[in-house]
């Protein structure tokens, strides 16, 4: 393990702090949001304009790189930063969300809904279950040609390595909040036991590719929403001597601060904490509250290919008829080159349309809006200016809904 992380500042009264986050590629001041480019790729936006928006990293999946192109070419072309052109640190994920998506058939919003009948077999209508679990890994069936794939551990972690990201995650398992307590139990148990062997795969690798720069390896809390489980899945996690852990798994976002709070107790402060999934603004001011240091979601850029665009007073959808006459910007408080420079009515038009431009400049104003916002968040904890911009920001943004 090597020390990845320090501390800079914190708010008193909150586990709110300030951090950097060092990699081989670069350093990440922490609170920080990651932007998702799953397949290396954010969708319909350049790699170099995600930099100009103010993405200090990005967040790739495994499992996606894995079935295509392959991890091995992406190892031959030097690592995702150099495949994809992207100078500054990377992340991906280990491949542990597809357990969930393909053997539940649910996308994370869906199975995370409590109010359904737990099931440990729970399957979405309509789906085929696409990947079973076991003790030793997963059997997944390729969503693109059929083909049958197994992840272990051991896998996960050779994929990661040759996907070359400055942080990478241990194989876990994610659950559903329709499975019931004794299975979360056998869960959090069976992603014990794979972070063990991913700590041990992660060494020797670590030393078997001695060339290649160091990756930091992060061990996955899950537990759903149940407290015992949650503060011992981490109090187990920390003896294995992870660079820093992620926070994952099913929960309901009303609960989200409290839920994250019993990991970030159990934690040591000198490590960082991710929490995998989140971009709301209010999900955003919550999990930093609770400790946490940089964030991932895939949302601002999949809605804004739906025409859904943030704005400091509430999301808009642009393709509604009133915004065909609407010649501002989406956002006037926005400093992004699709604000500066296109309206409303534009954007109307070209969704209408079915433009691809429509998702490019969409894109970059989503990502610009969470980006920019965490950043502020970040600069009014290290001035203590925190508690008026969170009362501002939350009270115009929910305000209209």
């Amino acid at each position: 393990m090597k020390r990845v992380f320090e501390l800079q500042h914190d708010l008193p009264g909150s586990k709110a702090r300030v951090g950097t986050l060092s990699t081989p590629h670069g350093v990440v001041q922490t609170p920080a949001f990651i932007p998702v480019g799953t397949k290396a790729t954010v969708k319909a936006v350049l790699p170099e304009t995600m930099a100009e928006l103010g993405a200090q990293a990005l967040l790739a999946n495994a499992y996606h790189l894995y079935l295509q192109p392959g991890a091995d070419i992406v190892d031959e072309a030097g690592g995702l930063g150099r495949f994809m052109n992207w100078p500054g640190p990377t992340f991906t994920d280990s491949g542990g969300f597809q357990v969930m998506s393909l053997g539940a058939g649910f996308r994370k919003t869906l199975a995370m809904d409590s109010t359904r009948v737990t099931d440990d077999d729970v399957i979405a209508e309509g789906k085929d279950r696409l990947a079973t679990v076991d003790d030793d890994g997963v059997t997944f069936v390729s969503h693109l040609d059929g083909s049958k794939h197994r992840f272990t551990p051991e896998v996960s972690m050779r994929i990661q390595h040759q996907l070359g990201a400055d942080v990478i995650f241990a194989f876990d398992e994610l659950t559903t909040l329709m499975n019931t307590r004794p299975y979360q139990e056998q869960a959090v148990a069976r992603t014990q036991a794979w972070a063990e062997r991913c700590i041990a795969e992660h060494r020797r690798l670590t030393e078997e590719r001695a060339d290649k720069p160091y990756q930091a390896l992060f061990g996955v809390v899950q537990g759903a929403q149940f407290e015992d489980l949650r503060r011992q899945a981490a109090r187990d996690l920390v003896p294995l001597g992870f660079d820093g852990f992620g926070i994952g798994g099913a929960l309901e976002k009303e609960r989200l601060g409290e839920i994250v709070g019993w990991v970030t107790d159990e934690l040591p402060d000198e490590l960082p904490r991710h929490l995998l999934g989140i971009g709301e603004p209010g999900d955003l001011f919550a999990a930093i509250e609770a400790g946490c240091d940089t964030f991932d979601c895939v949302d601002p850029s999949r809605v804004a290919r739906s025409s859904r665009m943030y704005a400091a007073d509430g999301h808009y959808n642009l393709k509604v008829a009133a915004n065909r006459r609407s010649f501002e910007p989406v956002d006037a408080d926005c400093d992004c080159y699709t604000c500066a420079h296109y309206t409303r009515a534009y954007l109307h038009h070209l969704h209408k349309t079915n433009e691809y431009l429509a998702a490019t400049l969409g894109t970059i104003h989503n990502e610009r809006f969470i980006v920019r916002l965490v950043d502020r968040i970040r600069a009014s904890i290290a001035d203590g200016t925190y508690a008026d911009l969170k009362a501002d920001v939350l009270g115009r943004y929910y305000a209209r809904q």
